[in-house]
């Protein structure tokens, strides 16, 4: 093991695989990733050449999904899988609506906590958790979590582009149906997911399971069911770029890349 090495592995940190929280961070063109990152991200060019438009189409719409949902009354939000603070941050892209509005980010990579508290520290009403999303019960008896966010009103709960690092047997579903019980009525479930939509999808999928060891693309039908019997606001489960779009999108001529991702938002009755 090098030095370098070394050091990381002392905060809980290796470099020596790529990282899913890393790996996005490479292709949002963020600083916070190591070579084995790049590698990741440059074999996922040569079947989806498109994949930093992705991370960007993706990042887009979670901004309008904030915006929405604050339209909607939600002043609260809990960012599950968050991955690195990079641009476009849920809570730079709420508190420019609302400056009270509350966020707190988890995710279970440390490098998240390492980068994350230090970014987040002059950040108030914001706090990370770092927890693994897979343990509803843990994750939302957190002191961060309790500390900030008032379960008597509305949550955003949020899973973008994280539900996909999760396996079949991992119960998705059960997850997602474990935080959106802990919610009062009013509050929503946004969720973005890796579509296979395509057979250039199909191959990404191979890939990212033989590199990362996660990364299920799942149909339409499989994310649409996510969201159980809660409402979902127009348009549904759509590509990313189709989903309340602020300005013409050509649905006929939507590329790998757009479909790539499909997400919608649905409200707790």
């Amino acid at each position: 093991m090098t030095e370098s090495q070394q050091e990381w592995a002392a905060k809980g940190i290796d470099i020596t695989v790529p990282s899913i929280a890393r790996a996005y961070d490479v292709v949002l063109n963020g600083k916070d990733n190591f070579a084995v990152d790049r590698a990741f991200v440059d074999e996922l060019v040569k079947i989806v050449p498109e994949i930093y438009d992705v991370a960007t189409y993706n990042r887009e719409v979670l901004r309008r999904g904030v915006h929405y949902m604050i339209s909607q009354g939600v002043r609260q939000f809990i960012d599950l899988g968050s991955g690195l603070p990079t641009v476009q941050n849920t809570h730079q892209v709420a508190q420019e609506v609302d400056p009270e509005v509350r966020v707190v980010y988890v995710d279970n990579d440390p490098m998240v906590e390492v980068h994350g508290r230090a970014i987040l520290a002059s950040s108030p009403g914001t706090s990370v958790v770092s927890g693994d999303l897979r343990d509803p019960a843990a994750v939302l008896a957190s002191p961060e979590i309790t500390d900030l966010i008032d379960f008597t009103q509305p949550v955003g709960i949020m899973l973008v582009g994280i539900l996909h690092h999760l396996h079949d047997d991992e119960d998705p579903q059960g997850i997602v149906d474990a935080y959106m019980a802990a919610v009062p009525s009013g509050s929503h479930l946004f969720i973005t997911s890796f579509c296979a939509s395509s057979a250039e999808a199909r191959e990404a999928e191979k890939q990212f399971l033989a590199m990362l060891g996660t990364g299920r693309f799942r149909t339409e039908e499989e994310i649409t069911a996510w969201f159980g019997g809660f409402e979902l606001a127009e348009p549904g489960v759509v590509p990313n770029p189709l989903w309340r779009p602020d300005g013409p999108v050509d649905e006929a001529s939507l590329t790998v890349g757009q479909k790539l991702m499909y997400g919608g938002i649905a409200r707790k009755g």
